[in-house]
């Protein structure tokens, strides 16, 4: 089994980067780098290592899109042009014993995020099960995270976001909904928990800025111009984003050949769950740092022994993976195992930073004149 901090580090179905031949800084050191980072920026300590550990974890799990390759573009600069407070304090407006509505203020998603799943992880073992919806969030990073909190309380856990329109419906070619993750997680009894975290697009925003970041064009299919002819360029794509000339496919691709009305259909439900009950903006309203989310949390010994249930659950993951393989494939994966994999191989040489990322780490801490990081980055970096 995994040291009790490190079962944080499972989930996911595929880490997106194993190795980049790059620079590698330790796990610890980069989450303290990013705590610090938000503490400059005036963001309250405590929020800061919430939002520290959110991002960490993404690292950990190989889900690089939502790591610290997320910290300057979507919090730095943000913060820092005024788009995001960074010491708002959430409320709760409305509540019930096992439901509420939070308003966030515009503050912090991370922390704004594990606030409202504690609070429905409290409820839910009051009363079995229980929701949070929350309005006037910010960007939440991962979401299996929140998730993951619910497995380590002996819970079902589910949650989902809303996020700027990108995504084109069936049959569409503009961007009406976000990329819109619908994460569920559970315990199991084997060494990692079962974990299912991804958008209702085929590939999500953040995935493109990686690409980007690489220099490494996309596969045809997932983008389609204006025009509704594929686009490959992720630079192109990500500027045709933000002017409305290009939009993210659905789960199952364009038209209904394919089914691509299936994730169409399971983004739809989570703009709904996202905004509808907390009466937050929805569709071309959400800007970005005015998204809504929801968690519920579901007490499994409400409903039968949780090491019954794990039993179960672990039983049905093992059967999975035994069952007959393709010709040319080595494994059956299930959700969760690969992200294990991942932390098992990585977690004593840790994030594996390249070129373009290290300048930025360089540039927020040379701007914020932190003390204690005296980067060895390579020198042609610096």
């Amino acid at each position: 089994m995994m040291p009790e901090r490190d079962k944080r580090f499972t989930g996911h179905p595929g880490p997106q980067a194993d190795s980049m031949n790059g620079y590698n800084v330790d796990y610890d050191r980069l989450e303290g780098f990013m705590k610090d980072v938000f503490v400059a920026l005036d963001v309250p300590p405590g929020d800061a290592a919430i939002c520290a550990e959110v991002l960490s974890f993404a690292d950990r799990r190989g889900i690089r899109s939502h790591g610290i390759n997320r910290m300057k573009p979507f919090y730095y600069d943000r913060i820092r042009a005024g788009l995001q407070v960074p010491d708002a304090e959430m409320e709760i407006v409305r509540e019930g014993p096992g439901t509420a509505v939070v308003d966030g203020h515009f503050g912090m998603g991370h922390a704004i995020a594990r606030r409202s799943m504690q609070l429905a992880i409290d409820k839910a073992r009051e009363v079995g099960i229980a929701m949070v919806a929350v309005r006037n969030s910010t960007h939440y990073g991962a979401a299996g995270y929140y998730s993951m909190m619910a497995i380590e309380n002996g819970m079902i856990g589910i949650n989902g976001t809303n996020a700027r329109p990108s995504v084109a419906p069936t049959f569409g070619t503009e961007g009406m909904l976000g990329t819109n993750p619908l994460t569920i997680g559970f315990p199991t009894d084997e060494d990692f928990p079962f974990l299912l975290d991804c958008a209702t697009s085929i590939w999500q925003r953040g995935k493109i800025e990686y690409h980007a970041r690489l220099g490494k064009d996309i596969p045809p299919g997932l983008v389609i111009s204006s025009d509704g002819s594929s686009m490959t360029d992720p630079g192109e794509i990500l500027d045709s984003l933000v002017n409305g000339e290009a939009a993210l496919l659905p789960l199952g691709g364009m038209g209904e050949e394919t089914a691509g009305y299936k994730g169409y259909g399971y983004s739809t439900v989570v703009e709904v769950l996202s905004s509808a009950l907390q009466a937050g903006p929805f569709l071309k309203a959400v800007t970005g740092v005015n998204v809504g989310h929801f968690f519920i949390a579901v007490n499994i010994d409400a409903f039968i022994p949780l090491e019954e249930f794990r039993k179960s659950a672990g039983d049905i993951m093992r059967q999975l993976r035994s069952s007959r393989k393709a010709p040319s494939a080595e494994r059956i994966y299930t959700p969760g195992e690969k992200e294990y994999l991942h932390w098992m191989r990585t977690k004593d040489r840790g994030v594996e930073l390249e070129e373009s990322l290290m300048r930025e780490i360089l540039q927020m801490t040379e701007e914020l004149s932190l003390d204690g990081y005296d980067w060895d980055f390579p020198e042609k970096v610096k």
